[in-house]
């Protein structure tokens, strides 16, 4: 007899998509960022700018992206988002200086924002509660996949057609997966008819959200000491994913004198290790909440991973060795995707009916955190003519943003949903 795997497993895989298309994008313009510095003859503080572009776009544009998936469901929401992004990704391909690149950057940051929120949307709809982290693991899934296969497509369309045609190649990519979006996803299990009837109970049964449409609490949530250390912690985090997936590459090749080749190598390795890491911390985070409860596993796998993050750019800033600098890099992005996972659930956790609002302000937040990091870096780079005084800033960032976990209590809910505790009494095999 032929196992059969629940339904809501192809959403995992449809929402996989969506993230490795995200970063796919995301990680373009920093894989030709030295040719692109080179044509238009900028400096590292203006391409800081050009990072900072998308990044503050995307933070101004989270919260309403998630509210909005949250009222009106995630369907349309993901359509808007993926068409404007594609559009303005291929547009960059047609950026003619410093003026163009930002504005392009910046229109393109307003449309793939609510991603992330709305991901997560999906998740506390489609999933039962104690399956919270491995689903969410999924998404950084895609993202490290989305990050480690780009110099494997962008650098070679680069090096033969110039650095304009990979986005005009992603884009198109983008446009594809809005077509799928339309013909075969859906908001909720019941509004599909090949999930069996069974499986919809188990899910509505078991899942965070329990309410539509509901207004978000904003008196609670700025009541509660979780949400805001939440909010501190994911700020300082991105801080680290940003400087990996915006500022490595020129660094590697610029900081460490790494060819475009080497450079092309080490950054799909890293993700490569990257997709092995949040599969297991998936697993890892789900485990620790079972055995040890909500507080303890998520609390405490990410405040150890920034820390952990921290020492590793603290080595990488230190070290005069590629070999150790390369490893160091490796150790970083596992443990910016494990205290993801963590704060991704924390997110859905407390977040229950507002799941998408809640992880679109983290992301506003982690966004802010992304812009600060963007131009700052750039800055300090061309102040103090290297790289080492910019990365001592970021593992002081990455640590500050470990010890804020402690202020995180996954227990306190916005609202009442299934309270964790019911859902995993409940669950049974679908």
């Amino acid at each position: 007899m032929r196992f059969k795997y629940p339904y809501r497993y192809r959403v995992l895989i449809f929402l996989f998509f969506l993230i490795f298309i995200t970063y796919l994008d995301r990680v373009c313009l920093s894989l030709v960022g030295v040719r692109i510095k080179s044509e238009f003859g900028i400096t590292n503080e203006q391409f800081g700018w050009v990072l900072g572009a998308f990044a503050l776009a995307y933070a101004l544009f989270e919260i309403p992206s998630g509210i909005m998936g949250d009222r009106i469901g995630q369907r349309t929401v993901f359509m808007r988002i993926v068409l404007w992004w594609s559009l303005f990704t291929a547009l960059t391909g047609f950026t003619t200086g410093l003026t163009t690149l930002i504005i392009t950057r910046f229109l393109f940051g307003m449309g793939e924002s609510g991603a992330f929120p709305n991901s997560s949307g999906t998740i506390s709809r489609w999933f039962p509660a104690a399956e919270t982290a491995r689903s969410t693991s999924w998404l950084l899934v895609g993202a490290n996949a989305g990050a480690a296969f780009a110099p494997l497509i962008i650098i070679p369309i680069a090096s033969a057609y110039g650095w304009r045609a990979p986005f005009f190649v992603n884009g198109l990519i983008g446009i594809l997966w809005v077509l799928v979006c339309y013909f075969w996803f859906r908001n909720n299990p019941a509004e599909k008819k090949k999930v069996s009837g069974s499986e919809i109970v188990f899910i509505e049964v078991n899942r965070r959200i329990s309410q539509h449409r509901q207004i978000f609490p904003w008196k609670t949530a700025l009541r509660n000491r979780s949400f805001w250390g939440l909010l501190v912690s994911y700020f300082c985090s991105q801080w680290g994913l940003y400087f990996l997936i915006a500022w490595m590459p020129v660094y590697l090749q610029e900081g460490r004198h790494f060819s475009e080749n080497e450079m092309k190598m080490t950054t799909t390795c890293l993700f490569i290790v990257g997709i092995i890491s949040s599969l297991g911390a998936g697993v890892l985070n789900d485990w620790l909440v079972k055995r040890k409860g909500l507080r303890f596993g998520r609390r405490y796998m990410g405040m150890l991973a920034l820390i952990i993050g921290g020492l590793s750019i603290l080595i990488t800033a230190m070290t005069s060795s590629n070999a150790i600098v390369v490893a160091a890099l490796m150790l970083t992005n596992c443990c910016i995707w494990a205290n993801a996972i963590s704060m991704l659930s924390v997110g859905i956790d407390i977040g229950g009916n507002y799941a998408g609002t809640v992880v679109g302000i983290m992301n506003c937040f982690g966004q802010i955190g992304s812009f600060c990091l963007a131009v700052v870096f750039g800055k300090l780079v061309d102040v103090t003519h290297g790289f080492t005084v910019p990365l001592y800033l970021l593992a002081f960032v990455l640590g500050t943003g470990g010890l804020t976990w402690l202020a995180v209590d996954a227990e306190k809910q916005l609202s009442v949903s299934s309270p964790y505790s019911d859902a995993g009494s409940s669950l049974q095999n679908v």
